[in-house]
């Protein structure tokens, strides 16, 4: 069943780090009637997610970056233990995966398997998510990682039992991460 809406306005509030519109519009209800409705829909593009693991070990790799909402949102330290991540900017999200997991986790990985899309935030967010993994070993690490330009971003290597009880106590709170572990879990690809 498609949602069906009508006299559909856009208006811009802010083009400074992404896109923000306003968008007012009449949305139709099961009794046939129209309400009225205004949402603020912040467009900054589809991304893609990796999360490293490596069967030997029992581990996996994340960052640790600072991010100003969770900051604004009573994250003290403002810092964020995730999966690495980022937007498409034009690529196809393997090749997005891939980019990231060079540049923020200095791995060059071999074989990704793509698992799912989802989006993260979707009452006010249009990003769409493109959700991957890959094995990697020591041999495939080429450079430090940390990121680029005006990023400043830790690599941390977990065992993979310490990285789900992190979600548990709250250490890690960043959706995508949590749904990449829990695959992991689900999936019994780390013991």
């Amino acid at each position: 069943m498609s949602a069906k809406i009508e006299n559909v306005n856009k208006e811009l509030l802010s083009d400074n780090w992404y896109v923000l519109n306003k968008y007012t519009f009449d949305l139709e209800r099961k009794n046939g009637g129209f309400v009225r409705q205004m949402r603020e829909v912040y467009d900054r593009g589809n991304g893609a997610t990796i999360l490293l693991y490596n069967r030997d070990k029992g581990t996996v790799v994340l960052t640790n970056q600072f991010r100003m909402p969770t900051y604004v949102n009573g994250n003290q330290s403002g810092m964020l233990l995730e999966a690495c991540a980022g937007l498409l900017d034009g690529d196809a999200p393997e090749q997005c995966a891939r980019r990231e997991a060079i540049e923020e986790t200095g791995f060059q990985v071999g074989e990704v398997k793509k698992i799912f899309e989802a989006y993260m935030s979707p009452g006010g967010v249009t990003e769409l998510i493109h959700f991957f993994i890959a094995e990697y070993d020591d041999s495939q690490r080429h450079t430090g990682g940390g990121g680029v330009e005006d990023e400043d971003i830790e690599v941390v290597e977990l065992p993979f039992d310490q990285a789900v009880a992190m979600i548990t106590d709250g250490r890690i709170k960043d959706g995508k991460t949590i749904m990449l572990l829990q695959y992991l879990q689900i999936n019994r690809l780390l013991a």
